[in-house]
């Protein structure tokens, strides 16, 4: 029976197949609230999270929250407990808590329980609701009082909300400190009491004073009481108040205290500070640490010393070590301590202690940029060839860990001193042979960062990695698929051009030897990001066959479609333009195929709007392509007639002379101009997209304004083309090869219209062939579909409340047309599972406008302020909430459509086109005290109007 009421009760609160909305879901959980049973009044109560999660609006959790707290106000104690623990996972929707009084009047009223364990919960409540209360002086009175209870429970639970209201208010935090600064002085403490009643002053940095005297009260402890765990817990406190405040943190412990406990919580304590303030640390601070580390005889400590210097290596404090190092007179980075430590601990037999010198020494190599530098440059790279010939031959996931430091390193490295790069790849690639699985993976993924970094080592590789492909292993394993999709991108990446037939014919006998199908499909999408176009569509074909689902197979068979379109564009010849339009035709006819399988693909929960939009973008452009092309040809086959200059010199204008062209053209600069525009829409409309999909992107709107500038600058207007602000911009900071290459189009096109420039009158057949020169170069560069046409890293999405709102969406909302209508506006950020992965919501940016939809049947003459409402906002949301609300003015009678928009700022100031948008209805009435006076005057004109009719008839 048990089972089956637990059953139906859980049918019952729509956690089944059945979707409910806020109101029926929150009524099934107050259904099991109001059960007679404990285990069904406990099971609804933690369900409140979910609950919450699901529908994130103040009007459900403020009812909620009301519910839970009459629940712990007259529950026992485990429901009460249940009521925290829902409380606290539900820390951001505190603030959304409309009837606050209320909610803690409900909770407040068991702290005057005579039960302990009653106060103790209660007291933990009021301190996981300090961020909405931080000021209620009530609360803070029972936290005082509770501090002094013979109750152990009770007393915990006061020191847990008294931290909490500490880290809340300043009033609070000032008026406790007395009180704990005693107690912790107090004989009468018990030790264990005090060891939880330090941590409390770590909180104490809301001011100045407030700061030091927390920190002479933390002296002194420290010189008080020499005990183990009170000098950790003293130091620990100490050091996260300095992190807070501008307190100083005592430095003498690391040196002077012979407890490995003290020194391994010092140490701990630096690398906290390193991470979080490394522009505090001197040059004094670093050279102690140094020679801590150099005279310790203990590994744990050395590497733990060598962790906080490597982390300090990275940032700014190195270089400001090193400025005042050369200020001195015979001083070098080469004879300093740090670097000794460094060429020391590179070649120790402790791994971890290994991978942090070769850090601090590739990191001293990178950001100092003396000349004479050689010793500690081959320091870096021996350093780097033994750790890497260490963690190579080992699978354990310590060495896997050194093994990433090290490639990060070699990286780091290739980058900053790039004739050190040949060296460090060669290492790599006779290394890879002899290596395990799980280190060729990571190695692999090293040398594709530095092949994408300096393309011209990729030739180097290409031969030797063609042979390791051929001998990687005949096993199905994991380690072995990842291991094939490793080695293929490095050999895409290496290759740069097109794949030669032999290396064709290895990866796919290999793949089809031990791959499985997702493999495959890792590979074809590598090979479509880099390029290889032929290689992915015969990889999408051979797996058409192997999906379950129709929508896979839809999108799929649309990516060897793509794929197949693009490996047309492969044939074009410059100079040769019936093959370019008849290569774009080809193009065309596949990605229309394409399309059409790719709208498919899409569902109501994954729509592909990204992947929708950039191919409509990329058929237009190479329609646009097309149809210049064929403008440029009709030079020839429809040249200007003989009145043509007679026509310009009537007109007024020159460029008629050139025929029905300079029509054409104009229309195919506006087309250009539209495209780039609408690249530029499909940008901001993409926040969650990698930067490399964002530059690809740009690049493509880049392409558009290039050919439209071309097109100003050779015929519309050359006298007016200006050249400065399409300078060459270089290749030095490209980040892939399809950059460097869609730049150099870039650099040489502007380099011929510069030329080409003024020198002959316009339109002429060097103008038209320039042209199609610039649009065939473009076309030759294969495009790159990066990641977030395949996979969505980053997922973010607002949900906008709007109140009033009707009952039925398309039934109007009726307002007063001399009264304002107050809008207000919720919203909820939803994130996916890595929120804030590329950028994250500095602001949310609202825009609200109505537009009249009809008028009433009658017009009548009323006075109008404001014909239409036209309003924006920018909110900043909290814990990802945001409210606010607009007044709109509806004077004239009909229907309004009230339309609301909402963009995001990020925290560089670029505004996204996120959406979503938001529409309601609101029908305009006259207000009855209006049409009491009209209808008024309306009958007092009747009369009138009558007496003129008689007066009429009687002339008659």
């Amino acid at each position: 029976m048990a089972s089956n009421s637990t059953k139906s009760f859980l049918a019952d609160a729509g956690y089944g197949e059945q979707e409910l909305d806020a109101n029926s879901a929150l009524m099934e959980l107050d259904k099991g609230l109001r059960s007679g049973k404990l285990g069904e009044q406990c099971e609804a109560v933690v369900r409140f999270p979910r609950l919450f999660q699901k529908y994130p609006f103040p009007i459900l959790i403020n009812s909620a929250f009301l519910k839970l707290a009459d629940v712990f106000r007259v529950g026992n104690n485990f429901l009460r407990l249940c009521v925290l623990k829902v409380t606290q996972q539900s820390e951001k929707h505190l603030e959304k808590i409309l009837n606050v009084d209320e909610f803690v009047k409900r909770i407040f009223s068991v702290i005057h329980s005579n039960d302990p364990v009653a106060r103790a919960i209660t007291l933990r409540m009021l301190g996981s609701l300090a961020s909405i209360i931080p000021e209620r002086k009530n609360a803070h009175h029972s936290i005082r009082q509770s501090l002094d209870s013979h109750d152990n429970v009770e007393v915990e639970a006061a020191v847990f909300a008294a931290a909490n209201f500490s880290a809340q208010s300043k009033d609070f935090a000032v008026g406790i400190c007395n009180k704990i600064s005693e107690m912790i002085q107090g004989l009468a403490t018990p030790v264990d009491l005090k060891l939880k009643l330090i941590p409390i002053l770590q909180h104490m940095h809301h001011d100045a004073i407030l700061a030091s005297s927390a920190r002479q009260l933390l002296q002194q402890l420290v010189t008080s009481y020499p005990s183990t765990k009170m000098v950790i817990v003293s130091l620990h406190t100490f050091t996260l108040l300095a992190a807070s405040s501008l307190v100083d943190t005592p430095k003498q412990y690391l040196k002077t205290d012979p407890r490995k406990a003290v020194k391994r919580l010092a140490i701990q304590d630096l690398k906290l500070l390193a991470n979080k303030t490394p522009h505090t640390w001197t040059r004094e601070n670093i050279q102690a640490l140094c020679e801590c580390a150099l005279q310790t005889p203990y590994d744990s400590l050395k590497l733990g010393m060598l962790s906080v210097l490597s982390t300090l290596s990275g940032t700014i404090a190195v270089k400001h070590y090193f400025s005042i190092a050369s200020g001195n007179v015979g001083s070098s980075p080469r004879s300093s301590d740090l670097v000794k430590l460094a060429q020391e601990c590179c070649y120790h037999n402790n791994r971890g202690i290994a991978a942090h010198g070769v850090r601090v020494l590739t990191n001293i190599t990178v950001s100092c940029q003396e000349k004479d530098l050689l010793a500690l440059e081959q320091d870096a790279v021996f350093g780097l060839e033994a750790l890497l010939i260490l963690c190579s031959q080992d699978d354990s996931p310590g060495a896997q860990a050194t093994l990433k430091i090290a490639l990060n390193c070699m990286v780091k490295l290739a980058k900053g001193r790039p004739h050190l790069s040949q060296s460090v790849v060669e290492t790599l690639l006779t290394q890879l042979h002899s290596a395990q699985d799980a280190a060729r993976i990571l190695m692999c993924h090293c040398l594709a960062a530095i092949a994408m970094q300096l393309p011209v080592l990729g030739d180097g590789m290409l031969g030797d990695l063609v042979e390791l492909y051929k001998v990687i292993g005949r096993s199905a394993t994991d380690k072995q698929q990842e291991l094939l999709v490793s080695l293929a991108t490095v050999i895409f990446v290496a290759s740069q051009k097109a794949l030669s037939p032999e290396v064709k014919a290895v990866i796919k006998q290999q793949l089809e030897s031990v791959s499985n199908g997702w493999t495959v499909y890792r590979i074809a999408r590598q090979a479509s990001r880099m390029g290889n176009h032929d290689m992915a569509k015969e990889l999408y074909q051979s797996l058409l066959t192997q999906v379950a689902s129709e929508h896979f197979y839809f999108w799929l068979n649309s990516l060897k479609e793509f794929s197949h379109a693009e490996q047309c564009l492969t044939g074009l010849q410059k100079e040769n333009y019936s093959s370019a339009l008849s290569c774009i035709a080809e193009s065309l006819k596949f990605y229309h195929k394409g399309i059409a399988s790719l709208t498919a693909a899409s569902t109501p929960l994954n729509p592909l709007s990204f992947q929708c939009e950039f191919v409509k973008l990329r058929i237009d452009l190479l329609q646009a392509f097309s149809q210049l092309i064929c403008t440029c040809n009709s030079l020839k086959t429809s040249p200007p007639p003989a009145i043509a200059t007679t026509i310009a010199m009537t007109l007024g204008n020159d460029l008629q002379r050139c025929g029905r062209i300079s029509n054409q053209m104009k229309q195919s600069m506006e087309e250009f101009r539209s495209l780039a525009s609408r690249y530029g829409d499909l940008y901001q409309a993409s926040f969650d997209a990698d930067s490399a999909t964002l530059r690809n992107v740009e690049l493509q709107q880049q392409s558009c304004l290039l050919i439209s500038h071309a097109i100003e600058a050779l015929i519309l207007d050359p006298e007016s083309a200006s050249f400065q602000e399409y300078g060459s911009t270089g290749t030095a900071h490209a980040d892939s090869e399809y950059e460097r290459r869609m730049m150099s189009v870039y650099n040489h096109v502007l380099e011929e219209v510069e030329s080409l420039n003024r020198k002959y009158t316009p339109v002429s057949y060097m103008h038209t062939a320039c042209l199609c020169n610039a649009i065939i170069a473009l076309l030759k560069v294969p495009l790159s579909f990066q990641r977030y046409f395949f996979q969505k890293l980053q997922s973010t999405s607002i949900k906008l409340a709007l109140s009033p709102s009707p009952r039925n969406p398309a039934e109007p909302i009726a307002v007063q047309n001399n009264q304002q209508l107050a809008l207000k506006v919720e919203g909820v950020v939803q994130h996916g599972s890595k929120p804030g992965l590329f950028r994250k919501i500095q602001s949310v940016c609202l825009n609200v406008s109505s537009t009249l939809q009809s008028k009433s049947g009658q017009d009548y003459k009323i006075p109008i302020d404001n014909m239409t409402n036209e309003m924006e906002q920018r909110v900043e949301p909290h814990n990802d909430y945001f409210s606010t609300q607009f007044l709109l003015n509806f004077a004239i009678l009909g229907t309004h459509n009230i339309t609301v928009e909402s963009s995001v700022k990020d925290a560089n100031g670029i505004v996204w086109k996120t959406g979503p948008r938001t529409t309601i209805f609101v029908k305009s009435l006259e207000d009855p005290y209006s049409q009491q006076i009209r209808l008024q005057q309306q009958q007092a004109q009747q009369p009138l109007q009558q007496q003129q009719q008689r007066n009429a008839y009687t002339r008659f």
